[in-house]
């Protein structure tokens, strides 16, 4: 198997859409009021759906991740881009030569930046 995508759902997502395109470029597609932009061999999608209003109550609930050689050099780039930082990039006390980097989207869905993890 192979994770292909994560879809973000918005009662919003036009404001979605010109958020990530602040960070990641343009997206590579847009159809039917969906966005996709291809990060790596995945894709994040942001559309809307009927289902969501308003703000996620929970944000940590679940979070995505991007792995990055230089989660520093990136942290940067979102920032000045823009990206709202949740969590400066920090070293997870388990694992001392990785960093992590938290940020959340304008509907406060978290994601985060992440040195790429050994097997």
């Amino acid at each position: 198997m192979n994770l292909n995508s994560i879809l973000i759902g918005s009662a919003d997502p036009q404001r979605l859409k010109d958020y990530y395109a602040r960070l990641f470029g343009e997206p590579g597609w847009i159809e039917g009021g969906y966005s996709g932009y291809q990060i790596g061999t995945g894709f994040i999608t942001v559309g809307p759906h009927d289902q969501v209003t308003g703000r996620n109550a929970q944000p940590g609930r679940l979070i995505w991740n991007i792995e990055s050689a230089d989660v520093k050099g990136d942290f940067e780039r979102f920032k000045a881009a823009g990206a709202t930082v949740v969590q400066e990039p920090y070293q997870p006390g388990e694992a001392p030569d990785a960093w992590i980097a938290t940020f959340s989207d304008p509907d406060d869905n978290y994601f985060q930046l992440l040195s790429p993890m050994r097997m």
